[in-house]
């Protein structure tokens, strides 16, 4: 709900600081990242954390625009981007750098890997874990763990040690439908994957 609000500075939406910090308490702002990084290392956290391709192009405007001022707001950060990025369909200019710098501040696929292990473990027999990403990357990694922990285990020679703990529900993740997307457009990009103890 912290996408809601303004003062929170996640959405270019809303005019507002621009924190993103889920934890306020946390040492580094989304304004900091902006306004001290090198610009390799905001092309960097674009590429990674936001899959822009015109990643170079993003951090130079930020670089070129923060020598005549720090960028200090959303509506501030959207517009300076909305100068050096092209129109692409329905999506924002300014999304993925939006989304990889909350990403990053928020350090969000540092501990995917673990939880969901972690996660797993706890498990009852039967017991389900459904787990809901919403972009790519966090995909990526459930889609693999979960992969990892559902296969049998196998010595060097590829004959099966072990039975698998775990059994994927879901083979393919489940999306939501035209109709959902229509009531709640944030679910777009949203994918559900499940697994079950065996």
């Amino acid at each position: 709900m912290q996408f809601d609000e303004g003062s929170r500075g996640f959405s270019f939406q809303k005019d507002g600081p621009l924190d993103m910090r889920m934890n306020v308490q946390d040492m580094v702002s989304a304004k900091e990242v902006v306004n001290r990084f090198t610009e390799t290392e905001l092309g960097n956290i674009f590429r990674h954390f936001g899959e822009e391709t015109l990643w170079q192009r993003g951090a130079k405007a930020i670089v070129d625009a923060r020598r005549k001022k720090p960028i200090e707001t959303t509506f501030e950060l959207k517009e300076t981007l909305e100068k050096v990025f092209p129109r692409r369909g329905k999506i924002h200019p300014a999304t993925k750098v939006f989304q990889a710098l909350r990403i990053f501040v928020n350090k969000e696929l540092d501990h995917i890997d673990a939880t969901l292990r972690a996660a797993a473990e706890r498990l009852s027999s039967k017991g389900r874990m459904a787990v809901i990403t919403f972009h790519s990357l966090e995909d990526r990694i459930v889609k693999n763990v979960f992969r990892e922990i559902s296969s049998p285990i196998r010595d060097l020679q590829g004959n099966r040690v072990k039975d698998a703990a775990m059994r994927l529900i879901t083979k393919k993740p489940i999306v939501p439908s035209r109709r959902e997307i229509r009531r709640n457009r944030r679910s777009r990009s949203a994918k559900l994957r499940i697994i079950e103890k065996v």
